[in-house]
């Protein structure tokens, strides 16, 4: 059976996706290593299949994917050149099926959902993981409960909709939502598959294995994340540190994380040199999706990225702008 561990006090629990939370240290937790030989079968249809052996999943259920993972790594040779930098790549997660990586959680995390009997699953989310977790619970078959923030934009909430979710916008922050749905999901039976759950963590590992493979079994330079909760970044530091210690890396990558300046709770910390962040007063910035003044997942980010000899920096919205229509105007990525 899989247990779950904590980084910053060790202990192990049996897996429980209605506690992700260690009860002593209060930091979400992932799935906890187990010593054994883990290959790659490349041949295999789904991405989930191609990597099962490095996640937490005794068997795949083929009809319950979408068809995610397995996305391009573009080199973005105009934009290289413009800047005079080294060959670098974007892995354009926008083909996974609901457009964006958070599929690749939610596959997982539905996979196990349904081997462990639950019924009822749900997420909070600002967009994104809305119209994932309500495709792939109606995939399944699954009575699905997607709790909204009040300024979602439309199109998101209707791209959730569509899928036939119980859809509630909910005054307060991520984070408030983010504890609110814990109590919800312990009391009623949901398992709120949210953006640190141990399991979605696993899925957001495949991305990396890709990288790797992708890359001609070699590692990036460096990796550029976008952080918002932290589980992402998390998710791709762990799947490196599986692959180091296969021994089938010798190094790892410097993980850069990337906030939004207007609310940049870890840059912050990173900055000053603390552990811990606090929580991020007054966000302003155009970067919705990644706009979270306490995420769930920012001490354990902070510690990985530190333990890694990674960094985590702010950029301004002019410099996000900017940015969006170098993708956009020389490499045809419209990246949203």
């Amino acid at each position: 059976m899989e247990r779950l561990e904590c980084l910053f006090c060790g202990k192990r629990y049996p897996l429980d996706v209605f506690r992700t939370f260690c009860p002593l240290c209060r930091e979400p937790m992932f799935v906890s290593s187990t010593p054994r030989r883990r290959v790659s079968h490349l041949e295999r249809s789904l991405a989930i299949e191609k990597y099962q052996s490095f996640l937490p999943l005794a068997r795949i259920d083929k009809n319950l994917s979408l068809g995610e993972g397995d996305s391009p790594l573009v080199p973005l040779e105009r934009v290289g050149g413009k800047y005079r930098l080294p060959l670098v790549y974007a892995k354009n997660e926008a083909v996974n099926p609901t457009h964006s990586f958070k599929d690749r959680g939610t596959a997982v995390a539905v996979q196990k959902a349904v081997v462990l009997g639950i019924r009822k699953i749900g997420t909070v989310s600002t967009g994104n993981m809305a119209g994932s977790t309500a495709a792939y619970g109606a995939k399944a078959g699954l009575k699905t409960v997607v709790l909204l923030k009040e300024d979602t934009p439309r199109d998101k909430a209707l791209a959730a909709g569509i899928y036939g979710p119980v859809l509630v916008k909910v005054k307060g922050d991520y984070g408030g939502l983010f504890e609110a749905s814990q109590e919800i999901g312990r009391k009623h039976g949901i398992y709120f598959m949210n953006s640190v759950d141990p399991l979605r963590l696993e899925g957001y590992k495949v991305t990396a294995y890709e990288i790797f493979q992708q890359l001609g079994k070699r590692i990036p330079r460096y990796l550029f994340v976008p952080v918002s909760s932290g589980g992402h970044l998390i998710g791709l530091l762990r799947a490196f540190i599986d692959l180091n210690e296969e021994g089938l890396t010798a190094e790892m990558p410097m993980f850069v994380g990337v906030q939004a300046r207007g609310c940049s709770p870890l840059a912050r910390a990173f900055s000053q040199g603390r552990s811990r962040y606090s929580r991020f007063p007054r966000p302003e910035t155009i970067a919705h999706a990644i706009s979270n003044p306490s995420p769930p997942g920012g001490n354990l980010a902070l510690r990985l990225v530190r333990d890694y000899d990674g960094i985590i920096m702010a950029v301004t919205d002019d410099e996000i702008i900017a940015a969006q229509r170098d993708l956009a105007e020389l490499e045809g990525i419209f990246a949203d």
